[in-house]
């Protein structure tokens, strides 16, 4: 009989703990936490004998034939090297849902974006009557879906989730882009892109970003459909420009002005378009697509539209937790950009960000615990401050800004050094930016 060593016992173990109980799967539980948050619910559904808290000894391993680990646990905690050791098998819930699903999925990642195409092409299967069900990184674990008995999943996946993976048939696999993010955790730029790129490796049908340098190389001979912010010829989606409009098309046909868009951004006409191809592959009609699009408000913390404040916008960009997403958010805006920054830096490359966007900058406001990076890179090129909180780079912008600038919060960094999420930080944001009426 195959023994699991589940380790991690946050809402992804729990959700594959409620797996392996209706699979009658033997398991152990294992979090190095004396009290992990979700202690309660997992015991309601295993035995107190079968929870393991606090430093382990290799007893542990006895009878395990494999170790399921909840995304974001590193291959440098000692439990995981011990497994490596022992040769034991590693998987993650992803894996355990391979295992079990009965219906397509469809899979997404890239370093930003990912949330935004999830949604909107959850929206587009309700749109088209599809029973659809989306989470994994995004929301719900990917194991508490199955009981929703959808028609097709949309399972958002990070590089730590993939990292792991050990098949991922798709029905459709799509990689939005690929920034350098988590190089603390994967510990080289060249493993978090092989990462990123997993995603193709059984996909039956694939979808890719024209701009991603060799990305071709990593695709199988399946179907596959490109995106990207250019005219395009063949079965592709790009932009078509007549005059001051932007069009979204598919080879040289018009699909929809970037006017009836409400997300802002030039990278969300990009996601709309990955959106697109995805949907396609999936078989929807463009119809209920363009019907979606059309209604899509996008996400919140995400170029949310927060105030206008003395003639100056405050822009809500807090889940652009690394320095691509940040570019992304910055590139996107027209005039001039007051920009608030910083937190944990988790590796980030400052210097090419720096580089990137200094020109779109009227200033730079940095807080939290790796602002003095970020200011060393930036101080060639742009006035910039440090403060000590959110608040205070909130009310500095308000004092230096003028008529027609845009704050906008894009910090590039992870923001756990101050808050408990970038939701938390977001929701700071804007309970600051609207105090100031």
């Amino acid at each position: 009989m195959i023994r699991y060593l589940v380790f991690g016992m946050g809402e992804t173990g729990l959700s594959v703990a409620r797996h392996l109980k209706k699979m009658n799967i033997q398991a152990v539980y294992y979090d190095t936490r004396l009290n992990p948050p979700n202690l309660p619910s997992f015991e309601k559904i295993i035995s107190k004998s079968d929870v393991i808290l606090g430093n382990f000894n290799d007893r542990l391993f006895e009878n395990i034939d494999c170790l399921v680990v909840s995304p974001g646990l590193s291959d440098k905690e000692p439990l995981i090297q011990k497994a490596l050791q022992l040769g034991i098998k590693i998987i993650s819930d992803i894996d355990l849902f391979v295992e079990s699903v009965t219906k397509d999925f469809v899979v997404i990642t890239g370093s930003n974006g990912k949330s935004t195409v999830t949604e909107l092409l959850s929206l587009m299967c309700k749109k088209s009557n599809i029973k659809v069900s989306a989470g994994a990184n995004l929301g719900r674990p990917a194991l508490d879906l199955l009981k929703d008995n959808a028609d097709l999943y949309l399972l958002e996946l990070s590089s730590f989730h993939l990292h792991r993976c050990q098949k991922l048939p798709a029905k459709v696999a799509v990689l939005l882009n690929i920034s350098n993010d988590h190089l603390d955790w994967h510990g080289s730029e060249k493993n978090y892109h092989q990462a990123k790129y997993r995603i193709y490796k059984e996909a039956l049908s694939s979808v890719y970003n024209r701009n991603l340098k060799g990305c071709l190389s990593h695709l199988n001979s399946n179907p596959k459909i490109s995106f990207g912010l250019c005219e395009v010829e063949g079965n592709h989606y790009g932009i078509l420009s007549d005059g001051a409009d932007k069009f979204l098309s598919k080879n040289q046909k018009k699909l929809l002005s970037s006017h009836e868009v409400k997300i802002l951004g030039s990278h969300n006409l990009e996601n709309i378009l990955a959106a697109m191809a995805v949907g396609e592959l999936i078989g929807l009609d463009t119809s209920p697509m363009i019907e979606a699009i059309k209604e899509f408000k996008g996400l919140p913390h995400r170029m949310e539209f927060v105030e206008n404040y003395k003639s100056i916008e405050f822009i809500n960009d807090s889940k652009g937790t690394n320095v691509g997403a940040a570019i992304a958010s910055i590139n996107s805006l027209e005039g001039p950009i007051i920009l608030l920054a910083g937190g944990q830096g988790k590796g980030g490359d400052f210097k090419f960000f720096a580089n990137s966007v200094h020109k779109k900058i009227k200033k730079i406001i940095l807080f939290g615990k790796d602002s003095k990076l970020i200011e060393k890179e930036f101080k060639d090129y742009v006035s910039s401050t440090c403060v000590e909180s959110l608040k205070d780079a909130v009310h500095y912008a308000t004092e230096y800004g003028h008529e027609g600038d845009k704050v906008l919060l894009s910090p590039a960094c992870a923001s756990f050094d101050q808050f408990d999420s970038y939701i938390h930080r977001g929701e700071e944001f804007c309970r600051i930016v609207r105090e100031l009426n």
